[in-house]
C-alpha cells in the first residue's frame, strides 16, 4: 500500500475526534472517505497531512512511518493536500499561487505549469488575475493546481465540490479522474457521496470518528443503508 493509516486516535482538547481510524490507499487508486458532518473526515486528512497531532496510531507513506514528521516534510515526500475552503492567497496572482505549491522545489516549473493549464484552461486564461477575484469554481481549480505543483504521490482532497454548481462539480470530478489516470493517487473526502462513489475505486464510511464500513465504491453506491444515510435514499 502507498498510504496506510493505522489505528489513529486524535483529540481536540478533551474531545476525541478519531477513535482508531484505519484505512489504506494503494498506488494508483482513488479512495473516498464519506460520512456526515462532524464524522471525522477532515480531521483524518489534517492528521495525514501533519496538521493534527496523533495521540495513538501511525501514518505510513510508501513503507515509511511519517507520523512524527512535520507537514512540510510530508510535502517533500509527496503528500499534498487541497484543503477545505481552498485556502488560496487572494492577493497573489494565479501564477504566484501556483508557484507557492512548488515552494520547496527548484525550478524551472514550465512542465508543471503546462500540466496545470492543460487540466484547467480557465486558469491559463486568468494567469495574471488575483486569486481573490476568481469565482468559487476557479478558486477550487487553483487549489488543486497548486497541490499538483508539488508533484504529489498522493493528492489529498477535502470537499472539492463544496459550494459549486452541479455542472461545475461534474467538470471538477472529470478532471480528478484524468489526474488519477496520469498517475496520481487520490484520497478524497467528500460530502457529495454520489460523486465521490462514482469516481472512487474503493471507499470507507466514517461515523463518529470510527470507520464502520469499507468496500468497493460501486458496492457502497448500491447499498441500501448507505443510500438511505448519504445519498438521500435515491
Amino acid at each position: 500500500m502507498l498510504l496506510e493509516i493505522e489505528d489513529l486516535h486524535v483529540f481536540y482538547g478533551q474531545v476525541q475526534a478519531l477513535k482508531g481510524v484505519t484505512l489504506a490507499v494503494d498506488r494508483g487508486e482513488i479512495v473516498a472517505l464519506i460520512g456526515a458532518n462532524g464524522a471525522g473526515k477532515t480531521t483524518t486528512l489534517k492528521t495525514v497531512s501533519g496538521l493534527r497531532p496523533v495521540r495513538r496510531g501511525k501514518v505510513v507513506l510508501d513503507g515509511r512511518d511519517i507520523t512524527s514528521l512535520a507537514g512540510h516534510r510530508r510535502v517533500r515526500l509527496g503528500l499534498c493536500q487541497a484543503p477545505e475552503g481552498r485556502g488560496i492567497f487572494p492577493g497573489m496572482t494565479v501564477v504566484e499561487n501556483l508557484e507557492m505549491g512548488a515552494y520547496d522545489r527548484k525550478g524551472p516549473f514550465d512542465e508543471d505549469f503546462d500540466r496545470v493549464f492543460t487540466l484547467f484552461p480557465r486558469l491559463a486564461e486568468r494567469r495574471t488575475q488575483m486569486g481573490g477575484t476568481l469565482s468559487g469554481g476557479e478558486q477550487q481549480m487553483l487549489a488543486i493546481g497548486r497541490a499538483l505543483m508539488a508533484r504529489p504521490q498522493v493528492l489529498l482532497l477535502d470537499e472539492p465540490s463544496m459550494g459549486l454548481a452541479p455542472k461545475l462539480v461534474s467538470q471538477i470530478f472529470s478532471i480528478l479522474r484524468e489526474i488519477n489516470q496520469q498517475g496520481t493517487t487520490i484520497l478524497l473526502v467528500e460530502q457529495n457521496a454520489v460523486q465521490a462513489l462514482s469516481l472512487a475505486h474503493r471507499a470507507y464510511v466514517i461515523e463518529l470518528g470510527r470507520v464502520t464500513r469499507s468496500a468497493p465504491a460501486s458496492e457502497l453506491l448500491e447499498d441500501p443503508a448507505v443510500r438511505a444515510a448519504y445519498l438521500g435514499g435515491a
